[in-house]
């Protein structure tokens, strides 16, 4: 039994609706999209509701809420014209396409029959909106065998794709997205150490005293910074860190530098963790030095592949060697702590210590120590460019979690500095400052062997808070317009997978270029990360002064404080490690936010150029041609959707647009806009759960096809055309990519309309 209502039956509900014109509302200039001035129908009827002469009929009064008479679906009902308010949703969504009819050919000549098509097999399904479809996952299903092999092969790597409106599962909760974004600042608790005590060397035996005064000095300074960033997760929720603060409070090019030094930090974090956890590797293996890079380049891989296979599960993957670690590291803590109160403890053998220099304890040596040592501090803005991956509440569950990194960080790093130095621990030549810490308090033996392996497992997984942060950091940015826009699009397992697979081969093609080498790579690092944090609290003490909430004034002195404290840090790093590579990493956060405002200013001319003033509405006022079926493909609503929708009723008066998201609040935005300026072309929104673009479009069109196999229908691409070739990666090219498909198709013709905006 049909369940449709009566006026949709007798109709093939794969038929789309088209819309009748209307006039100009008072106040608009309309804008004429052909020469002749007769107005026309855009019903679907063709000649048999027009006539043969192409004299349109006057449209039929209707009070309102009546419904339209059925009728076969050869001759869709007439219907009144539609005015401002008349539902042009509603009207266009009576016949969108699902699947559910199929008509075939029969043996004999000019014979059809219907078939109904099972509810797995069908590509469409009402959506939760009006006059929306939905596409079902047999609309992405490929078409050709080699392509169901490249599928195959990729749910085996990365997964079967997830559906948007399952975005919320894979959001984090506070201990998983702990061992996310917090496996870098507490890597760091493995050598920042380490970092201070040689450059205290440098002086004389008594200097390592002051590592104890440097490492509380540095506990202070994460605190603020953390206290900081935690304001900062409550501002600015949405994420984008030290970007947004800067962008919104300091002004564009302060933004753009605080996003490029991320960046960079971001790269070299991969870089550098990665390294480090090689280095520890071949310490236990020798035979494998030589293969350094490979074996790098295979961790970064692995990594990769992971945060491909989506947030959560990679947060399960990763979860295991960070919190063995974390206990490992309690256990030696405790461990070395209670023997040295009992005496039963011996100090450190001094097998090839590094010889001291000799020289002065000067105030230089010593925030150079400070400099080396705040490194334990990289890694800890990552939450706050994260705080969109948390469970709801997500600012408090991210601020919660920060406080809980933050206190983890600075008492294993000022217990590992007091430690040590009540060990006599020197820095070495051949073991590390926490292995020799390890092998006094454990006396070797397994639990030592096992400190090492959760060592090197927390610096390579170190890199995995890289890729948790700066593919957040590139999808706001991109959002900003400052990046190409596909650094906003999320993969088919819910992740920004174009983020996280550009830092994946900048960071391998930094491990190819300095050999995985970690004395090389560290020059390079944490210049751009003190960059970051002078300019995010600097903003926040502006954003504080503006706001005058309930605490401003000690949040304006903590900010302020804390910007002064990491600008001197940034100094004293640029200086003292300029010739030894910090002006390459200067370089590269120069010549990003240089490319970085040249994508921003290209995007706001493009903008500009196609943006619709609000009292333009565009009426195709021209003589009906035909009714052959065209279909206009977009994006957004702008001059060139406008152009490739004119040239569109050139053709025939049979035309409507069609709008693929995965977003339905962006999508009724853009369903009020064609209203308010093309209300006589009807929009069709199908919902794309997968993100996907081609599969749903193809579906569609086959929907249409199928109501009769033996027509063509056209396909109008609008297509943005830029001046010079660097500019063509800033659109999506997904006219390319749809075009490819289509050309394969019979019985379809594709025609390019381009907008050229350089």
């Amino acid at each position: 039994m049909d369940s449709r209502p009566p006026r949709d039956r007798g109709r093939d509900e794969d038929e789309p609706t088209h819309l009748p014109p209307a006039d100009a509302p008072e106040g608009h200039r309309a804008i004429r999209l052909s020469r002749v001035t007769r107005p026309h129908r855009a019903d679907g009827a063709g000649e048999a509701a027009e006539g043969r002469d192409g004299a349109a009929p006057p449209p039929r009064e209707q009070s309102p809420g009546a419904q339209p008479a059925p009728g076969p679906p050869a001759s869709a009902p007439e219907q009144p014209a539609p005015r401002r308010g008349d539902g042009q949703a509603e009207r266009a969504g009576r016949a969108l396409p699902d699947s559910q009819t199929e008509i075939h050919r029969g043996h004999l000549p000019g014979s059809r029959y219907a078939r109904l098509t099972r509810s797995r097999q069908r590509t469409f399904e009402r959506g939760d909106l009006e006059g929306t479809v939905r596409a079902t996952p047999v609309a992405d299903v490929p078409r050709t065998a080699s392509g169901r092999l490249l599928r195959d092969v990729k749910r085996l790597i990365v997964g079967r794709p997830l559906a948007s409106s399952r975005l919320a599962e894979e959001k984090l909760a506070k201990t998983k997205a702990l061992a996310i974004f917090a496996s870098d600042a507490l890597s760091s608790t493995a050598y920042a150490t380490e970092e201070i005590l040689l450059v205290l060397v440098l002086a004389t035996t008594g200097a390592l005293t002051a590592s104890i005064p440097i490492a509380l000095a540095i506990a202070a300074l994460l605190v603020v910074v953390a206290t900081s960033y935690r304001q900062t997760i409550r501002a600015y929720p949405q994420g984008g860190g030290a970007y947004k603060v800067a962008m919104e409070n300091l002004g564009v090019t302060p933004g753009l530098i605080a996003g490029a030094s991320l960046v960079v930090d971001y790269t070299l974090t991969v870089a550098v963790s990665t390294a480090a956890g090689v280095a520890a590797v071949t310490s236990a293996v020798p035979e494998l030095h030589g293969e350094r890079v490979i074996l790098a380049v295979v961790f970064v891989a692995l990594i990769t592949v992971g945060n491909l296979r989506g947030v959560r599960e990679s947060g399960s993957i990763f979860a295991i060697p960070t919190y063995i670690f974390l206990v490992t590291v309690a256990v030696m803590l405790v461990v070395g702590f209670v023997r040295v109160a009992l005496g039963d403890i011996s100090a450190v053998p001094q097998n090839d210590a590094i010889a001291f220099g000799g020289g002065p304890l000067t105030i230089f040596l010593i925030l150079r120590a400070f400099s080396s040592g705040a490194t334990a501090l990289t890694g800890i803005e990552a939450i706050s460019n994260g705080v969109p991956a948390f469970k709801d509440p997500a600012p408090k569950n991210a601020a919660t979690t920060l406080t809980w990194m933050a206190g983890i960080l600075t008492v294993i790093f000022v217990s590992l500095t007091v430690l040590a130095h009540l060990l006599h621990v020197y820095p070495s030549t051949s073991k590390t400052v926490i292995a020799q810490v390890a092998d006094a308090s454990f006396g070797g033996g397994p639990l030592f062997y096992l400190m090492q392996a959760a060592t090197a497992m927390i610096l390579v997984l170190a890199a995995n808070t890289s890729f948790a942060g700066l593919p957040a950091l590139a999808s706001v940015m991109a959002r900003d317009r400052y990046l190409p826009h596909i650094f906003a699009f999320r993969g088919d397992r819910l992740g920004y997978s174009n983020g996280i697979m550009v830092l994946a081969a900048a960071s391998i093609g930094l491990l190819v270029l300095y050999g995985a080498d970690t004395t090389r790579l560290i020059p390079l690092y944490a210049v751009g990360v003190f960059v970051g944090f002078t300019l995010s609290q600097s903003g926040m003490v502006l954003h504080w002064r503006h706001s005058r909430d309930a605490g401003w004034k000690r949040a304006m002195v903590i900010n302020g404080s804390g910007a002064v404290a990491t600008g001197v840090v940034a100094v004293i790093i640029a200086s003292t490690k300029f010739v030894h590579g910090a002006w390459i990493s200067l370089l590269a956060i120069a010549v990003l936010t240089a490319l970085f405002a040249a994508t921003g200013g290209y995007y706001e001319r493009v903008k500009r150029r196609l943006a619709i003033a609000s009292d333009e509405l565009f009426i195709d006022i021209g003589a009906r041609r035909n009714s052959q079926l065209v279909l206009v493909p977009i994006d957004d609503l702008n001059r060139a959707t406008v152009r490739a929708v004119s040239y569109a009723r050139s053709l025939s008066d049979n035309v409507t647009a069609i709008h693929v998201t995965d977003d339905l609040d962006e999508a009724t935005h853009l369903r009020r806009e064609w209203e308010h300026h093309l209300v006589d072309v009807p929009l069709v929104i199908v919902e794309s759960e997968y993100r996907s673009l081609v599969g749903p479009v193809l579906a569609y069109v086959d929907a249409l096809d199928r109501r009769d196999p033996d027509d063509v229908i056209t396909i109008v691409l609008p297509e943005y055309v830029a001046r010079w070739p660097w500019q063509r990666v800033l659109h999506n090219q997904s006219s390319g990519r749809l075009k490819k498909h289509l050309l394969a198709r019979p019985n379809t013709v594709v025609i390019d309309v381009p907008y050229h905006v350089g």
